[in-house]
């Protein structure tokens, strides 16, 4: 019996949900049933952080055991890490800022990837390199919506998943703006649910998330 091919990596890491919950995981054996709450919450993209020991069986497990969650790996910092996160499953990959060096290893993973900007000429930057997809980050320190907009202007074809600083209250001024596809942000991870395992929570709090649509 031979074993069915991975999934696909999707075309686009933007257009798949309002919201890509940022999480952090300290052991691997919450990622199975946090993910399973995210999905059910309709959050199926899952950027998982490269900050934690746990972080790369968290991908692994959730890869192989959650089939409908789209998992990617976050605070990707060097082409040693893009590595590590494609062998464990990662299907996306999101980094705070860019090198030429991490940009050209995750042009070449065969996955989709936002490089990190927080100002115009490191999205002109990358422009000139053929990228159009990014995360903007710290969002809400490195201007926020006002800067984003006074982006559009110029420089109409990128887009952006801002990350950083948001929380329910501001995440639709952000889907506002024609030039962001979605949202980064935890707040529907708080850390008392997670540390009591209350899956139920999460997906509610993912639920209320996934709505927050233009």
């Amino acid at each position: 019996m031979t074993s069915s091919p991975p999934p696909a990596p999707p075309a686009s890491v933007l257009d798949l949900a309002p919201v890509v919950p940022v999480v952090v995981i300290d052991d691997a054996l919450d990622a199975v049933p946090l993910a399973r709450a995210l999905v059910a919450g309709g959050l199926p993209a899952i950027e998982v952080t490269l900050r934690t020991p746990a972080a790369l069986d968290a991908i692994r497990a959730v890869a192989a055991e959650v089939p409908e969650a789209v998992v990617g790996a976050g605070t990707v910092l060097t082409p040693e890490h893009v590595g590590d996160a494609l062998r464990a499953g990662a299907r996306f990959l999101v980094s705070p800022g860019w090198t030429d060096a991490l940009l050209e290893a995750m042009r070449g993973s065969g996955v989709p990837f936002l490089p990190g900007v927080s100002t115009a000429s490191e999205v002109v930057a990358l422009l000139e390199r053929g990228v159009r997809e990014m995360k903007f980050f710290p969002a809400q320190a490195a201007g926020g919506t006002a800067y984003l907009k006074s982006l559009a202007g110029p420089l109409p074809q990128a887009r952006f998943c801002p990350t950083g600083g948001i929380g329910p209250d501001c995440a639709p001024d952000y889907l506002a703006l024609s030039n962001v596809g979605c949202v980064g942000g935890s707040w529907m991870l708080p850390a008392d649910a997670v540390a009591a395992r209350d899956w139920r929570r999460v997906e509610d709090l993912a639920r209320a998330a996934s709505a927050l649509r233009r």
